[in-house]
């Protein structure tokens, strides 16, 4: 009887070498205690949360302000939804197209840089005209003093620069500015009429007259 027991004994300690199926079937087993899962995130608990509203609700037997509450439930859902993925997105977008005005080792005036956007427009180089007309626009501002000569300024500070002191073309300009940065820094694409309306701003720019509080302030 001892002997029995002693073998019983031994044979329990002996290591049990699963074949491949046998081992597949005990990780599977084992991964799917409840310990192993992992917590749904913020949008699954809420989508879950969403769609328990409607286990009960029959669309057709159901009081009109449940249907019409629901659909705007699924309204307000999809609304946060795309403003949470478009986000980041415009984000990336506002940081990709910030960028100087003009280059450093750009050293044109603003005749030429206008000359260079006519000539531009001339052969139908739209984005060419657009960017060499809103830099014209920024160097005879510099030129009149109404700007000071800053490296690396973006689009948007020349524009809301300009803009402090030429008030009334201040929306322009910032729309000016907006697409100075699509065509030069956001890859997108140009029009005649983008190019006209650059080079009818200049024009305006310069008729402008500056006030001498204007011309003294900080630039």
């Amino acid at each position: 009887m001892l002997a029995g027991a002693w073998g019983g004994m031994v044979l329990t300690d002996v290591p049990v070498t699963p074949d491949r199926d046998t081992a597949r079937r005990w990780l599977v087993e084992e991964l799917a205690h409840p310990e192993y899962a992992t917590p749904p995130s913020l949008l699954e608990r809420l989508w879950r949360w969403f769609t328990g509203l409607f286990d009960t609700l029959d669309p057709i037997a159901a009081p009109p302000w449940q249907v019409l509450l629901g659909a705007v439930v699924v309204v307000v859902l999809v609304l946060l939804v795309a403003r949470w993925v478009a986000g980041p997105v415009r984000l990336a977008r506002t940081r990709r197209v910030a960028g100087p005005v003009v280059l450093d080792d750009d050293t044109r005036t603003a005749a030429q840089l206008r000359a260079a956007a006519d000539a531009a427009a001339a052969r139908g180089d739209w984005a060419a005209a657009v960017a060499d007309g809103f830099r014209a626009v920024v160097r005879g501002l510099e030129e009149r003093a109404a700007l000071d000569e800053r490296p690396g300024r973006t689009a948007q500070e020349a524009a809301a620069a300009a803009g402090a002191r030429l008030p009334a073309h201040a929306a322009a300009l910032r729309t000016a500015a907006t697409l100075f940065d699509d065509v030069v820094y956001g890859a997108h694409g140009a029009s005649a009429a983008d190019a006209a309306s650059m080079r009818e701003l200049d024009a305006h720019v310069r008729a402008a007259r500056l006030s001498p509080a204007a011309l003294r302030g900080p630039r």
